[in-house]
């Protein structure tokens, strides 16, 4: 049986589940509606034995594919956060749930990540059995440019990464193309991307006995294109280990002015050093110590963290902040509402933020019994 929403298009396909993200105008970013619509669908999947695997991509204006997911709806989290909607608080309890069922999925969930995929897309792909990248993927977590941190089980995926590519890419934010999310563990396979049509299609004709069978069919149909693109990001270096091990933002900072002055203004050091001088300082601060503290989590244990976080993110009451004042509202007006790209960060720089400001995003504002996502294993 069929069934179509506006924004979330699904339909079971032999016994094949197909989903397709369908808000192009907005690069299929989240809203709480599409939430609930996916959860439902996964969660009804998963109990029909018709159903072996479940397959999904985004869409553009011009049909299927080419936008993944650009993330939550980060409008709307303004909005929400100025008129203090509750619904707000209802979207990250319910996103991480979807996040946590998809890493733990009982049949082989595939992710078709081609074009943007952040923030949220990221959350919606990461836990996938099969990560297929195309070379007009665009992957970020760039969630510290906007007052946040990086969410969605970032803290669990992110701090698996080799060495201390993990912290990079949490505070850098750095954008990695199809290849280089495949180099750094991000991704799994590779397609051409004026392949994916026929790749998607061929799938859902195709006759297979098990879910394992699709994964082997799909990594067959891949395996060319996968082995002709493998090569490390061109901004990888030594220096990145060096750095980003270093036990503070601040060390951090240092370590990439002496880079800098050493190698001169247009090498890798002088311009990460520009863009963590863009973003939030408090929230690298909290983001480096969600990527540290994940390494050692559970996914249950790192989601409810970030449900934490996310909750002192706009009800900051050790800073006596929120809502407007709250980094991450800041963030938002500046990157998405008014434009101006010059958020007034609180405190301004880096070298101003201390442990007191940090570690009580740590501490959870509900008791262990009454924590939103207490009931995930």
């Amino acid at each position: 049986m069929n069934r179509f929403t506006t924004d979330v298009h699904h339909e079971q396909v032999g016994n094949l589940g197909l989903i397709t993200l369908n808000r192009p105008k907005a690069l299929n970013a989240l809203s709480l509606d599409m939430v609930r619509e996916l959860t439902d669908i996964l969660l009804r999947w998963q109990a029909d034995i018709s159903v072996i695997a479940v397959a999904i991509r985004g869409s553009n204006k011009e049909g299927a594919f080419g936008a993944f997911c650009a993330g939550g709806d980060i409008r709307y989290f303004h909005q929400a956060a100025l008129a203090g909607d509750a619904s707000l608080e209802d979207f990250f309890t319910e996103e991480y749930a979807l996040n946590h069922l998809i890493h733990s999925y009982g049949k082989p969930y595939i992710a078709f990540m081609d074009g943007i995929v952040m923030g949220g897309g990221m959350g919606l792909s990461q836990g996938a059995a099969l990560r297929i990248v195309t070379e007009r993927t665009q992957m970020a977590m760039p969630e510290t440019q906007i007052g946040l941190f990086p969410d969605v089980g970032g803290g669990y995926f992110l701090s698996r990464c080799k060495g201390a590519m993990g912290e990079y890419l949490a505070l850098s934010g750095q954008l990695l193309k199809g290849a280089e999310s495949l180099a750094v563990g991000l991704a799994d396979v590779m397609c051409e991307s004026s392949a994916l049509a026929s790749l998607w299609q061929g799938m859902s004709q195709h006759s297979f006995a098990t879910g394992e069978a699709v994964l082997t069919w799909l990594r067959e149909q891949t395996l060319t294109a996968t082995t002709s693109y493998q090569t490390l990001p061109a901004w990888s270096n030594e220096h990145i280990h060096t750095v980003f091990t270093l036990p503070t933002v601040a060390q951090m900072v240092v370590a990439l002015q002496t880079l800098a002055q050493q190698d001169g203004a247009d090498t890798w050091a002088a311009q990460t050093l520009a863009t963590l001088r863009h973003k939030s300082p408090l929230m690298l601060n909290v983001t480096l110590q969600q990527i540290r503290r994940g390494r050692s989590l559970s996914l249950a244990d790192d989601l409810r963290m970030e449900r934490d976080l996310v909750r002192h993110c706009f009800h900051t009451a050790h800073l006596s902040r929120s809502g407007k004042t709250s980094e991450t509202v800041e963030g938002i007006r500046a990157l998405a509402v008014d434009k101006d790209r010059t958020p007034r960060w609180l405190p301004a720089t880096i070298q101003e933020v201390t442990p007191e400001m940090v570690e009580p995003f740590f501490d959870s504002p509900w008791p262990a019994w009454a924590h939103p996502l207490g009931y995930l294993t």
